[in-house]
């Protein structure tokens, strides 16, 4: 997708075409993948086919990519809200007017053109479910945190097995998803409930109509068929797989919840629900995705909140394993950083320790306000750092601030403690394009700048040094005063 994304449309049409074909292929055949995947792909592929051809500039490009897959999720699930956060969430990763608003319009006209052909149902047909007791939330709470241990799981599972099938294939590439299919038909007997998309067996899961054992089989059943589905070349996406995973985790943990405490667990099916969305957002990391696409695939507004509070925890509990996602490290594998500094860009690769200022006067936390006003009024950008008698950083405190303050004319004995801020946190191995997204947002002319292990003030960051840094001119390592 990213590559069709750079290419423009000269190959954009081509992988629509095949990438459709093959995953008609794939999932009519049997392959334990989802639609989303190859819906998205080829909706981008169109997009960038359209840009190609207009011949727009790159960054027009990136939105119509994203335009055409979010009319992709939306069309096919029948989902415009969960259309338009996957493309902002997942594929640009940024929230911008201009491009939110393309977005919305492709993922509308797409809505209104699938509910057209295939109606307006929601894609899922579950039962309605609602909390009944508060206590329920703790339970939640705990399926989140394993729903994203779940999720990075998968995700390792995925490539694992990825690298196995490439280390173990020695044949011609044509011939290896005939082959690796011969075992995926082998799993497919002992387990035909892995057979395709699996929504059936999903909605059968939630509407607890299978023992704990057997949907934990179903799981690791699915983790291993959807692997090697794609392991072998298959074409197909992992969102689905993970809504089925979820599926799994959350009904087996609500069947043995309500087996231990019947009397507060409540509905088996209200877990499996939110299992749904905690695993996905545990594997692609993106929980406002996660959340509209589960309202609206099943159109169960009733569990909402304990749905965000497991698909935060899952979100929080993948970030603190991993710092890839399910979509990310397959790029990354690729040599692909979608979070490496673009090349050739002004600032990749410096450090603000490379361009700092020297540290300028520092206020005691204890002096008081009128005393301070002076000094800060005299300082070139109206800020300065704060500390403590021991030296410990506090924050900076700004000539308006204290202004306003000393206005009424009751606070003249207040101690600059009183109006201290803690602005972003910049330190001297921090980037300097991070540095300057800090410095926009911050209320001062300048940024103190710690050392490596956040307790030390070192130095000084201001525009007027990036701007040094920006033209070439020579900059003061280290923040030590040039030579006079």
């Amino acid at each position: 997708m990213y590559a069709v994304a750079r290419r423009g449309g000269r190959i954009a049409p081509q992988v629509a075409l095949v990438k459709s074909l093959a995953s008609a292929l794939c999932i009519g055949g049997g392959g334990s993948v989802g639609r989303e995947g190859p819906i998205v792909q080829i909706g981008s592929a169109l997009g960038s086919g359209l840009g190609g051809w207009a011949k727009v500039s790159e960054d027009r490009l990136k939105v119509l990519v994203a335009c055409g897959a979010a009319g992709g999720i939306a069309a096919t699930f029948n989902a415009p809200l969960a259309g338009v956060f996957f493309a902002m969430e997942l594929i640009l990763r940024d929230f911008t007017a201009e491009s939110f608003g393309m977005v919305v319009l492709s993922s509308v006209t797409s809505s209104v053109i699938g509910r057209a052909c295939l109606g307006n149902s929601p894609f899922l047909q579950l039962p309605a479910f609602q909390v009944q007791h508060l206590s329920q939330y703790l339970l939640f709470a705990l399926l989140g945190l394993l729903a994203g241990a779940l999720g990075v799981g998968f995700t390792k599972i995925l490539y694992r097995i990825e690298d196995l099938c490439d280390a173990a294939w020695r044949g011609p590439e044509w011939a290896r998803p005939a082959v690796g299919g011969l075992l995926l038909g082998v799993l497919l007997l002992l387990l035909p409930e892995m057979y395709g998309v699996g929504y059936p067996v999903l909605e059968n899961a939630v509407g607890g109509k299978y023992v704990i054992g057997f949907l934990l089989l179903l799981l690791v059943g699915k983790i291993i068929a959807t692997s090697l589905t794609i392991g072998i070349g298959g074409s197909g996406g992992v969102f689905a797989p993970s809504l089925f995973m979820g599926a799994m985790l959350g009904s087996a943990f609500g069947a043995a919840a309500h087996d231990l405490a019947p009397g507060i667990a409540g509905p088996v099916g209200a877990y499996g629900l939110i299992g749904m969305g905690a695993v996905f957002a545990g594997s692609a990391r993106a929980p406002i995705t996660a959340v509209i696409i589960l309202f609206e695939l099943t159109g169960e507004y009733s569990i909402i909140l304990p749905l965000m509070t497991a698909i935060v925890l899952a979100t929080i509990t993948s970030r603190a394993l991993t710092r890839d996602t399910i979509y990310s490290l397959k790029l990354r594998r690729r040599g692909i950083d979608l979070d490496a500094p673009a090349p050739g860009a002004h600032f990749a690769g410096v450090k603000v320790s490379t361009v700092m200022e020297p540290l300028p006067q520092v206020l005691p936390a204890s002096m008081s306000l009128s005393d301070a006003a002076d000094i800060l009024a005299g300082s070139p950008h109206g800020i300065l750092p704060v500390s403590t008698a021991d030296g410990r950083y506090l924050g900076t405190a700004t000539a308006r601030t204290a202004a306003e303050t000393l206005a009424d004319g009751d606070h003249d004995t207040t101690t600059v403690a009183a109006i201290t801020h803690l602005p972003s946190t910049v330190t001297t191995d921090t980037d300097l394009s991070d540095a300057l997204d800090s410095l926009a947002g911050s209320t001062g002319g300048g940024l103190p700048v710690l050392d490596a292990s956040r307790t030390t003030l070192t130095g000084w960051l201001t525009h007027q040094s990036i701007l040094t840094a920006l033209h070439g001119r020579p900059t003061t390592p280290q923040g030590a005063r040039p030579a006079a």
